[in-house]
């Protein structure tokens, strides 16, 4: 079973009605802006990053059209500084490539390691774009579809302002 298969067969366990749609793949939120999916639902971006020391990994999802301020969400989630994790570190931790990072992940994180972040404004969104694990294809979910995703593995959740 491929990674998209394995999202979209949980997606389907935990009755979370979707929106899938493909495309050529894309490697940046510019990239994706240019698919013009927008009327299906907020694209949103992710960032994997870790602490200072490595030990720590967190998957940041924001608003498409926002910058994240890394000491401000450092503050606020009670970390050490905050930098871009390695690619060698995404496929480890998430079983991601660079490109295809998303929320929908965790599904690879048989340790339950990584933190999930959450732009608080993204809860006033109806519908999220996020990739399945690969970036030729979307998929639109609910803001609360999401955060039932992610509970059923029990990664911890932090809800920051971006």
């Amino acid at each position: 079973m491929d990674k998209r298969e394995k999202v979209l067969n949980k997606l389907n366990e935990l009755e979370i009605k979707y929106k899938l749609i493909d495309h050529p793949p894309v490697y940046t939120i510019d990239a994706m802006d240019e698919l013009n999916l927008s009327e299906h639902g907020h694209i949103v971006k992710n960032l994997f990053l870790k602490n200072s020391n490595g030990k720590k990994h967190y998957l940041v999802v924001l608003k498409g059209d926002k910058k994240a301020d890394l000491k401000s969400i450092k503050s606020q989630i009670n970390s050490t500084s905050l930098s871009f994790a390695s690619e060698e570190r995404l496929e480890k931790y998430l079983g991601l490539l660079k490109g295809a990072v998303t929320p929908l992940g965790i599904i690879n994180d048989e340790d339950h390691c990584v933190c999930i972040v959450l732009d608080k404004d993204l809860k006033n969104e109806e519908f999220i774009g996020i990739h399945p694990n690969v970036n030729t294809a979307t998929v639109f979910i609910s803001y609360n579809d999401l955060l039932k995703f992610i509970n059923t593995f029990g990664n911890k959740i932090f809800y920051v302002n971006i």
